[in-house]
């Protein structure tokens, strides 16, 4: 494999709405470039980045993929990622090695959903970009409509560097408004060059003339020049465009079928003219290992080796490989590198360069580009490799919580053997998966992004770990309390024959404020109890506190006191008391008023303004709070407590009630007493934490 030079490798990132054609897009550039021979088919499930069973079944992208294309002496790493929310993670965890996006367009389906969180993205990560309007040759394919929204949306910074010749049916090549030229295709999705239809002339003079004012506007210098001589040369207005993209002031839009191979060598060209390179990006801010001194990495071959682990996945006959960027130095083969993350040396085996599910073998690696080391120990995603003698910590990604739970069981106990292996497994490959063994419930909860997420979860058990699961509905975890005072004796006494077993309490229960949990006071004065006899006790008060006398729900947020009681010389025994302290808790409790309390959790959505008062209803519904509304650009943030059993698939109903623009965080805040009609509905079910 040829080593290419830092300012010559070009990081470019998929972004777009689910179906709109990144994977194919992205065969497409391997082909054209002859990176492959074939052009790979999503329908037949033989394309190069999604080839999981999941990602062939389904025929959409769930994996971020790393590909590489050369062309004119340049290599393009290509960053095929999902375009469905529920796998955010894997937008999210390749953008910070991104230096370039495109945006793909469905041209028949123009600015959709995910073509709003694509461009947000790329504002985020402050990426330069380019819109691939695809699609062109389908039905209702339009292209001057889809350029007005996306102006709409986004302003004037879209820049067409392109016209379709024809749409739908009729599409049969581009003009090209820099050179002025017409590129006609051929039936391998070759182009070639002809003049411009004389159809077609004067409004490709007229976009040609708002390309150069465009070009202008970037730079006072070129502008005055504009102003005084009424046109600037060529070389003049591609380096400006190439500027103003790395700026983010221009936005080029070309057009397209990915499908065909049509429009391909117009994007290959666009994408080393216009994208930035490694140099061109402001330098990583690191900080030296166990201070908060910044350090700028800048990507030199001679700099101290700098890398970040970006990806994180496990493969048959691979075992665990870990995708990674080099931001500064070179990498070799056979070397030895520092986790500074986790403190402890690497070895770098065999370095490999993926495409998709192909991998190639490579003996370096230069600063700027991309490849993936196989069987580090112990490195996880956001790691940062160093040169020991150079330590720091370069910033990892961020990632959204899960929004989503359920549990799950092993069908078998061999099943159980493995699930915890597998699971950990996935969590270290997917940022935005957690699981947890929920001791009071007896559950094993999983948290991902949506239904979806979580069923390819349990696919990838079953189908990559060989694990057999059973999913559950996750519980939820009720409290009891009580809500007056109460005094009761208990008293344990048996006599079958020699010696008996004697224990005499007498407690007070009270109510103690929300969040104060339990207190144990001894008030015993004058012997009427032994003090060894107390810890017995408490503990017999404690263990009868798990479960509650309503539904079997803990007991919390109650004050025990022990003031009197007494004991027998022979028959008195630790065990004993604590039977009879078990036995006035659960008297006192149901003395005292006892009533359910319910988990409430903050919740922060996010909606575009139309759908204000459909989701603040709903949440009205759901016996929600509103505590507070937030304008936040052209979206509202509303802040809201929510009873969690309300909030059983919210994400997925958030989605369909604002056609997938809303999202939204929960954190748990404190509990609350359940309204009685739930209440006895509850109780009347059997339902309790411990079944």
């Amino acid at each position: 494999m040829k080593l290419y030079e830092t300012e010559k490798i070009r990081n470019v990132a998929l972004l777009s709405h689910g179906g709109a054609g990144k994977t194919s897009l992205a065969e497409a550039l391997l082909y054209i470039s002859g990176a492959t021979n074939r052009l790979g088919r999503i329908e037949e499930g033989t394309t190069l980045s999604d080839y999981t069973a999941d990602e062939v079944h389904r025929k959409i992208s769930i994996k971020s993929a790393l590909l590489h294309s050369p062309w004119r002496e340049h290599k393009i790493n290509l960053l095929d990622t999902p375009g469905y929310a529920d796998f955010v993670g894997e937008v999210r965890s390749v953008l910070p090695v991104a230096d370039g996006a495109i945006i793909v367009v469905d041209a028949t389906s123009g600015v959709e959903v995910g073509t709003e969180r694509a461009w947000n993205y790329a504002e985020e990560f402050h990426l330069g970009r380019l819109i691939f309007l695809n699609k062109m040759d389908g039905d209702n394919a339009k292209f001057h409509s889809i350029m007005e929204d996306l102006k709409k949306n986004w302003g004037n910074k879209i820049t067409p560097l392109q016209l379709p010749l024809g749409e739908g049916k009729g599409f049969q090549g581009i003009i090209d408004l820099l050179d002025m030229k017409a590129y006609l295709w051929d039936h391998k999705g070759k182009t070639e060059e002809k003049e411009i239809p004389e159809e077609g002339k004067e409004k490709a003079r007229k976009y040609h003339e708002e390309l150069i004012e465009t070009a202008a506007e970037t730079d006072d210098g070129l502008l005055e020049k504009y102003l005084e001589e009424g046109n600037l040369s060529e070389d003049e207005v591609r380096k400006a465009i190439r500027q103003g993209t790395g700026e983010g002031k221009i936005v080029p839009l070309l057009c397209g079928s990915a499908y065909q191979a049509q429009g391909m060598e117009g994007l290959l060209n666009t994408i080393i003219d216009t994208l930035p390179s490694p140099p061109d990006r402001p330098a990583i801010p690191g900080k030296k290992l166990g201070t908060e001194e910044e350090v700028k990495v800048e990507a030199e071959k001679e700099a101290p080796f700098t890398a970040l682990i970006f990806k994180t996945t496990f493969e048959a006959h691979l075992g665990e490989l870990s995708f990674f960027r080099v931001y500064s130095g070179t990498l070799s083969s056979g070397s030895t590198v520092y986790n500074s993350s986790r403190g402890h040396e690497e070895r770098i085996g065999q370095i490999i360069l993926p495409q998709g599910k192909e991998k190639e073998e490579i003996s370096q690696l230069q600063p700027g580009d991309l490849a993936a080391v196989a069987k580090l120990k112990g490195a996880v995603t956001g790691d940062t490799l160093c040169d020991k003698k150079n330590p720091l910590i370069l910033p990892k990604a961020s990632f959204p919580r899960p929004v989503l739970s359920l549990a799950v069981k092993p069908k078998t106990k061999k099943d159980q053997e493995k699930l915890s292996d597998a699971l950990g497994k996935i969590g270290k490959e997917d940022s935005t998966f957690e699981v947890h063994l929920d001791h009071e419930l007896g559950q094993t909860i999983i948290s991902g992004m949506g239904e979806l997420h979580l069923e390819i979860i349990i696919n990838e058990l079953r189908n990559k770990f060989g694990v057999e699961v059973e999913v559950e509905k996750s519980k939820i975890a009720y409290r009891e309390t009580i809500r007056s005072t109460a005094k009761v004796q208990g008293k344990y006494k048996r006599q079958s024959g020699g010696r008996g077993q004697y224990g005499d309490v007498r407690i007070e229960v009270e109510p103690l404020p929300h969040g104060e949990d339990f207190q144990f006071v001894n008030k015993i004065v004058g012997g009427a109890i032994p003090g060894k006899y107390i810890p017995a006790v408490e503990k017999g008060v404690r263990e009868a506190m798990q479960k509650g006398v309503l539904a079997g729900y803990p007991l919390t947020d109650m004050r025990v006191t022990l003031y009197d009681g007494s004991f027998h010389d022979v028959d008195s025994s630790d065990m004993a008391f604590h039977i009879a302290g078990s036995m006035a808790l659960k008297k006192a409790s149901l003395a005292a008023k006892p009533v359910l309390l319910e988990p409430i959790i903050e919740v922060e959505i996010t909606v575009p303004d139309e759908y204000l008062g459909e989701i603040t209803g709903d949440l009205n519904g759901r016996r929600g709070r509103i505590m507070g509304i937030e304008a936040r650009g052209k979206n509202q943030l509303i802040k809201a407590r929510v009873p969690l059993a309300e909030m059983d698939k919210y994400s997925t109903d958030l989605r369909s009630q604002t056609k997938g623009r809303g999202s939204q965080t929960m954190k748990f805040s404190h509990y609350e007493e359940v309204p009685q009609r739930i209440s006895e509905k509850i109780i009347a079910e059997g339902e309790t934490g411990n079944s």
